[in-house]
């Protein structure tokens, strides 16, 4: 496999709305040091990539607004991989946007998605997967997710089912998709969690270009029209102008609803690595250090008494003091405060426009 022809695409538009008051529409999570370690969860997504990707091939898909962010975050980016979406149309219209740019620089490209805003306990297992996945990808007409192995019944995520009586005669560790399963209530995540092929779909998709760009002209030949029309216009000085005028004719849809759950040569790779999407509060918790009691703190001056199971995120605050809690996440950024129980933190993001 050569490097040379590994394109990573990193989607960047959202606005983490669940992770309020941290994470507003101006400033979202993926634009911060949320784990108070010094680098942004942008700037960490590139990173666990170095060995896998060179750097003149990462290309970040994001709104208008938040590209002098992605600049500042990441300097040394070429401007014309930072791609500018005028609208928000979900993830099939922003992966079709990259793809048919890459297809014009590279037609042999082989191409990692990934979200902006995971994190990654095990780097040297991730980028073993991710290698393997390309490797798959390489010369096949295949699309391969990676998919998480479940450690709780978690209604937050989708999930794959995945056929394993049968492994990939070119890589023993992939299997065939049987299904895509929506996000689910308490009940059906533990009865998919008491199986064993059932797994949290990560969002991080590995395909080459030809195979991403034929799948949404077969699915999507609505969002495949839109941007083959704009070829000329690729890296020149007209392309935001015309990504501006045809990017708010595509369809609103997921790529999962695009592509996935309707081509056929669909695989799963399985894996392990401490991942987490880091959508809430709750998952903070999960994949951060915790004191004695499972308080998870981030901030410069906290102070716990009588305290349990809670989160802690205070960073601008001299000093913050908590007494007899459990369960809670308290949070503050620029004034704003939340108070809210653990097990409420699905409607964090109502809380936050009331």
């Amino acid at each position: 496999m050569s490097l040379s022809n590994n394109h990573l695409v990193i989607m960047a538009g959202g606005i983490g709305s669940r992770f309020w008051p941290m994470s507003t529409p101006d400033f979202p999570k993926q634009f911060i040091d949320i784990l108070g370690c010094g680098r942004t969860l942008l700037q960490m997504t590139v990173d666990r990539f170095d060995k896998i990707c060179p750097h003149e091939n990462i290309w970040i898909v994001t709104s208008a607004k938040y590209k002098e962010t992605v600049k500042s975050q990441l300097p040394w980016m070429e401007e014309n991989h930072i791609l500018c979406e005028p609208c928000r149309r979900n993830t099939a219209p922003c992966i079709a946007y990259a793809s048919w740019k890459i297809k014009k620089v590279n037609p042999e490209a082989n191409i990692v998605v990934s979200p902006s805003d995971h994190i990654v306990l095990n780097t040297i297992e991730f980028q073993r997967v991710i290698t393997g996945a390309l490797d798959f990808t390489e010369n096949s007409d295949a699309i391969v997710t990676l998919g998480m192995k479940p450690t709780r019944p978690e209604t937050g995520y989708g999930y794959i089912e995945a056929d394993l009586t049968y492994a990939s005669p070119v890589n023993s560790e992939v299997y065939r998709v049987d299904s895509f399963k929506e996000k689910p209530d308490e009940a059906t995540a533990q009865r998919y969690i008491s199986k064993d092929n059932y797994f949290w779909n990560s969002g991080i998709f590995i395909w080459n270009v030809h195979t991403v760009v034929n799948a949404i002209r077969v699915y999507e030949p609505a969002i495949a029209k839109v941007f083959e029309s704009l070829t000329p216009y690729y890296f020149t000085s007209e392309e935001q102008k015309k990504i501006n005028e045809m990017f708010p004719m595509c369809e609103n849809i997921s790529i999962d609803y695009a592509v996935m759950e309707k081509a056929d040569e669909i695989f799963v790779y399985p894996a392990d690595f401490g991942w987490s999407d880091l959508g809430t509060w709750g998952s903070l918790h999960e994949n951060t250090s915790r004191d004695a009691h499972n308080n998870t703190s981030i901030g410069p001056n906290i102070k716990l008494y009588e305290t349990r199971n809670c989160v802690i995120h205070a960073t601008e605050e001299k000093k913050v003091v908590v007494q007899g809690l459990e369960g809670y996440i308290i949070a503050e950024k620029n004034g704003e405060l939340l108070i809210c129980r653990l097990t409420e933190e699905q409607r964090i993001k109502d809380f936050s426009t009331e």
